[in-house]
């Protein structure tokens, strides 16, 4: 029946003996009770063997004497058979867990004397000695005073222990560190000590409590975080599962030197086992729907040192649902669903508007909202009826009054939209498959409410038949499409670039600066009790979690024609889509055959090859029917290959200088090139001449692209240039017209470009690094990136426009999300990998070498590699149906690849 929960707050458990509690020594009513003797750091515990008979728990600071009997005294209570004993005389004792019913403390006042004799006599001494050391710390007036000689107790009781080796799982097991620290969960610690091994992480309590050893094997952890507890960075947590939200283990070590070597243990002996995640990485996952939003919220909450075992950090999630009244939950309508891109405190107009008057009026520091919207007091306020020892260890033995209780869903959704200081978000526990937390299973004594009624369970609203129901409703109101749409907004309140500074004061979330990481630093106060009452108004209070992203988080990639607004009363039917249901069905099945191929990429295989230039390779173009393939080179020609003959059926050379790209107009009657000579050239396939050139750049073309009548053009000189073409008539000598539309103006080289599916957005990459996305019906530049200090390589748009995927010199892919310019995920190749094609979660890439590496984006790993060229591969082209592919290399050879499922 005893838990670390009987504790007070920041209290440590210390060591316990076996012994009878002895009541009215000596007189015709005396009882002796079996039981165990706790002694704790600011308290005396007495667990009986019976669980009829109430826990005692006696505070040190209402000790009036404590003492072992003396062979000098004449009066000695223990003179008769009774070694062993110790006299503890309080003003107050609680008695916890009567008839084993969980329930408010009694608190029995006044004068009262209990013996407590102890099995081993011996020990009596050392008991009262440690028990005067604790009296004499809990009666010093100041709360830093005393809190520094406890811990001076504790570290010296740390100092005369050790790891006990004999707990090791094997005797080869080999020792890497052992150090000082406390297991952390809810509420409290429990110090001990820490060992680290080459197979096992372990953790031995000084008092042997709940166990005398916590072991982690290695091989079964799959995450570790480094935590922020109590304010400074001493936490580490450990995971072996994937995506669960309780943790196997989080320690708080007492400097952060300890805390790192931990860490690079663990992480070195993962880490060819795990790719390590970030933010961005989820957030790359969630994007493409690899991952739900529970799922993605849970990973958010994990890297912003959110966690279960600490409750002023416990992970938030978001009130998603505005409708308890209706009898039927309708997820289609845009008003079921609270608006998610403003904090709680701001959905109330007329409250904002008083919040934000007393705000213009306060002194600095300033904040809007008096409370936080995640708190211990608020976790416990859901959890109490699962958790109710939890709420007793946090309100000193007492529940809340009934009508502050959890009582109604409704109720409390109001009270957040009205209430003058309540402004609580929810806890992941709404969006899982427990709902024990809504059900007084416990048969707990919560009180009675104003109208006469108890307690019971949660009032939920009409449309859920019970708590399962309401749990399920909930879950799919989180995965719904509108939720979808604009978790978004929510995550930049939270997590991202909404959470502090001006944008934060703009979006009405502007909290207390001490909730804020950073806001205070501990160590630079030099008074303890200044800094333990600072410490624990903040951990009462609530923390903000730490800030994930300092731009707008992109929105999630939703399915066409599943579009929710807010501001629409109605979405569009299927029936109202201007897409027929034969076109739909058809593009279905390419999308669908375009996932099976790409799922199946690995089964590339090499069907010829054939050198047909003397210089490498630099560009591929393919006509609508397969057969003939034309390739452009260093070597400054142009060939067109013809698959079915395997032959060299053209060769054309426009000057003297390279070729660095070529694409195949509309119709397939025209071939353009792109040349170091400044020039771009107009080949006719029909006539097998050259038709036209555009002496359009000062510097070497190189890269072009096409569409709907519009030429881009990227050069060395600087510039990115669009032109309006207008073909000549093909049977007269009319030549092509060409309009310079917009001049796209660079401080270096240009080196690769890309257009979008829509072609409203290309980007561009230079020699020196910089990436930049430009809106072409504006010819405005969007967002800039300098992401490295080489040239790039090539630059891709994925299918659906919101990534752009870019490799350069410095080995590295790197996806860009196209609306918010933020980059959400880097993986490093071994060497530079000079062509690809993706579609967001795999790769196909060329590499340095000559292979082809698949490339899974998602785990930052490369899945397959394909022996191909024997010099770089510099140029790829791949189908519509992305079943074949054709790669040009350094080795002057093209060779043709084709999927073999």
């Amino acid at each position: 029946r005893f838990s670390l929960l009987l504790l007070n707050l920041e209290e440590y458990y210390f060591e316990q003996h076996r012994a009878n509690h002895i009541i009215n020594k000596d007189c015709k009513d005396e009882r002796k009770f079996r039981g165990s003797l706790k002694i704790c750091s600011k308290s005396i515990i007495f667990e009986p063997d019976d669980n009829i008979q109430p826990i005692i728990k006696i505070p040190l600071r209402d000790c009036i004497s404590i003492k072992a009997p003396e062979d000098n005294e004449a009066n000695n209570p223990f003179t008769r058979n009774t070694s062993g004993g110790i006299s503890v005389v309080c003003s107050q004792v609680f008695l916890i867990k009567e008839r084993n019913v969980i329930a408010p403390y009694k608190t029995v006042r006044g004068r009262t004397e209990h013996l407590f004799q102890l099995d081993v006599a011996w020990n009596v001494g050392d008991v009262v000695q440690t028990l005067h050391q604790l009296y004499r710390a809990s009666c010093l007036d100041k709360m830093g005073d005393q809190a520094a000689m406890i811990t001076a107790i504790l570290q010296s009781r740390l100092a005369r222990t050790s790891f006990d080796k004999n707990r090791f799982q094997s005797i080869s097991e080999t020792l890497h560190m052992e150090c000082k620290a406390e297991m952390v969960t809810p509420l409290v610690t429990n110090p001990g000590h820490v060992c680290v091994t080459d197979a096992n992480l372990y953790f031995q309590p000084l008092n042997g409590y709940p166990k005398p050893v916590v072991q982690i094997t290695l091989q079964n952890v799959r995450r570790i975080y480094k935590r922020r507890h109590g304010l400074m960075p001493l936490g580490l947590e450990v995971f072996c599962t994937e995506n669960d939200l309780c943790s196997d283990i989080y320690l708080k070590f007492y400097n952060y030197q300890d805390r790192d070597e931990v860490y690079f243990l663990i992480a070195t002996y993962i880490e060819n086992h795990i790719a390590e995640h970030t933010a961005e990485s989820y957030m790359l996952q969630w994007q493409r729907g690899h991952i739900s939003n529970y799922q993605y919220l849970l990973h958010l909450n994990n890297l912003a040192d959110r966690s279960c075992n600490d409750l002023s950090q416990y992970p938030v999630f978001p009130w998603i649902i505005a409708d308890y009244s209706s009898s039927v939950l309708d997820l289609t309508k845009p008003e079921t669903f609270r608006d998610l891109s403003k904090p709680v405190g701001a959905l109330n107009k007329e409250r904002l508007d008083r919040l934000v008057t007393r705000y213009q009026e306060m002194p600095d520091p300033k904040f809007m909202y008096g409370s936080h919207y995640s708190s211990p007091g608020y976790v416990l306020f859901y959890l109490v009826r699962v958790a109710p020892e939890y709420m007793l260890c946090l309100q000193n033995g007492k529940f809340d009054h009934a009508d502050r209780m959890f009582n109604s869903i409704a109720e409390t959704w109001k009270n957040c939209l009205d209430g003058a200081t309540d402004f609580k978000e929810l806890i992941p526990e709404f969006y899982e498959n427990d709902s024990s937390f809504l059900v007084n299973s416990l048969k707990l004594d919560l009180g009675k409410r104003q109208g006469g009624k108890m307690v019971e369970d949660v009032e939920l609203p009409p449309w859920a038949s019970g708590p399962d129901d309401f749990l399920q409703k909930s879950q799919e109101a989180l995965e719904s499409p509108y939720v979808s749409e604009h978790l978004h907004e929510w995550i930049d309140i939270i997590f991202g670039y909404k959470q502090k500074g001006s944008e934060a004061v703009a979006a009405h979330n502007v909290f207390h600066p001490l909730t804020y990481e950073g806001g205070v630093d501990l160590n630079s106060i030099m008074d303890p009790n200044e800094k333990v009452a600072l410490l624990t108004q903040i951990l009462e209070f609530g923390q903000t979690p730490k800030q994930l992203f300092t731009t707008p988080h992109p929105q999630r990639i939703m399915p066409k024609l599943r579009s929710l607004s807010r501001t629409s009363s109605h979405s569009i039917s299927i029936a109202e889509s201007p897409v027929s249901p034969n076109e739909e069905s058809f593009e279905d099945l390419t999308e669908e055959s375009i996932t099976l191929a790409w799922n199946n990429i690995a089964k590339l295989k090499l069907e010829m090859q054939y050198k047909i230039h003397k210089e490498a390779i630099t560009g591929i173009a393919v006509t609508c029917n397969g057969s003939s393939v034309f390739t452009t080179s260093q070597d400054s020609t142009l060939k067109m290959f013809s698959k079915d003959s395997k032959t060299i059926q053209r060769s054309v050379s426009f000057s003297n200088m390279a070729l660095s790209s070529c694409l195949i107009l509309p119709g397939d009657t025209t071939v353009i090139s792109s040349s170091w000579d400044n020039h771009i050239y107009f080949y006719s396939i029909a006539f097998g001449r050259q038709q036209d050139v555009l002496m359009g750049h000062d510097d070497a073309v190189s890269k072009i692209c096409w569409c709907d009548g519009h030429l881009f053009s990227a050069s060395w000189d600087s510039t990115v240039k669009v032109w309006q073409c207008v073909p000549g008539e093909t049977l007269s000598n009319k030549k092509h017209h060409f309009e310079l539309l917009a001049e796209l103006e660079h401080d270096v080289s240009v080196n690769t470009i890309d257009l979008n599916a829509a072609n409203t957005i290309l980007a561009s990459g230079t020699k020196e690094g910089t990436i930049s996305v430009w809106d072409i019906t504006t010819a405005t530049v969007l967002h800039h990136f300098f992401l490295l200090l080489f040239l790039w390589f090539a630059s891709f748009f994925c299918t659906d426009s919101r990534h752009l995927l870019s490799t350069g010199e410095d080995c590295c892919f790197k996806v860009i999300d196209v609306q918010t310019g933020m980059l959400i995920s880097s993986v490093t190749a071994e060497e530079p990998q000079r062509c690809f094609k993706w579609d967001g979660n795999t790769i196909l890439s060329g590499s340095q070498s000559g292979e082809l590496l698949i490339w899974d984006l998602l785990g930052g790993k490369v899945t397959e590699r394909i022996k191909g060229h024997t010099g770089a591969v510099t140029s790829m082209w791949m189908n519509e149906q992305c079943n074949s592919v054709i790669t040009g290399g350094e080795d002057k050879q093209i060779m043709f690849w084709k999927l073999q499922y």
